[in-house]
């Protein structure tokens, strides 16, 4: 390029396609830091649409990627410790009996998070249709006091009717008598993971996204301070965060439409 032509390209006026990417990153900058940097180009796409805002999702992709905002994610998903028995008295009933509505199929499961070193334990109930996260409770031991403990705290707060199917992996944490009991007093029909991975993955996945969003690179000293990054994490997790499996709702959303 001569000189000349240096300075008359510099002092061209910016095209309209320029000035309205500007405008529409300034938008996406600010619902990426509204979520706290956990939104993808996918979400960030759809709630720009919600605003009316009519761009395509390659458009929205490329200027994200250009100005470096990539959703917070882990590279992996680390399976949970200790070794499961195996037992075959427990059917799968999510194969025959796939969740239609809410309060059909609740489904829980329990994974580890460290503080100062040590783990504590996260027991977690969701209903597998909304993905609403019911009850959870963070213990510093792994038995089956904390998986009925949790299951209890669910039951009151939703109160379900008859035919509810519990679905969960084959830990003892489930498959113990007391459990089974506590079940079975609530007319509860227990289900079981096959061997192999993906018969509990709506809590896999939501244990994922926990992990990746909110725990990745924390460094809890105390009980109190992981416990507090749950409670925020769980309450934007049911009120707010769109799942693409909801038609980009929340699950508060989604059952709000689906009552």
């Amino acid at each position: 390029m001569t000189r000349s032509g240096y300075y008359a390209w510099r002092g061209r006026a910016e095209s309209a396609h320029t000035v309205q990417d500007r405008a529409l990153l300034e938008e996406i900058r600010r619902l990426f830091a509204r979520h706290g940097g956990r939104y993808g180009s996918p979400r960030i796409h759809h709630d720009l649409q919600e605003l009316g805002i009519r761009v395509s999702r390659r458009r929205v992709a490329r200027l994200m990627r250009a100005d470096g905002l990539r959703a917070k994610a882990v590279r992996g998903y680390r399976g949970k410790a200790g070794v499961h028995r195996f037992y075959t008295a427990h059917p799968n009933l999510l194969r025959r009996h796939p969740a239609a509505r809410v309060d059909q199929v609740w489904v829980g499961d329990i994974t580890y998070l460290a503080v100062a070193g040590r783990w504590r334990f996260l027991a977690v109930v969701m209903d597998q249709c909304s993905r609403r996260i019911l009850a959870w409770t963070l213990q510093s031991t792994r038995t089956v006091r904390v998986t009925r403990a949790v299951l209890a705290a669910a039951l009151r707060r939703r109160r379900p009717g008859a035919g509810l199917i519990f679905h969960s992996d084959r830990g003892s944490e489930y498959l113990a008598q007391p459990f089974r009991r506590h079940l079975e007093a609530h007319g509860i029909r227990q289900s079981a993971s096959t061997a192999g991975p993906g018969d509990n993955a709506h809590m896999e996945s939501f244990f994922h996204s926990l992990k990746a969003e909110a725990i990745r690179e924390c460094h809890f000293t105390m009980d109190r301070e992981l416990r507090t990054a749950l409670r925020s994490y769980i309450r934007y997790y049911n009120a707010t965060r769109a799942h693409s499996a909801l038609g980009y709702r929340s699950p508060i959303a989604f059952e709000r439409q689906a009552a």
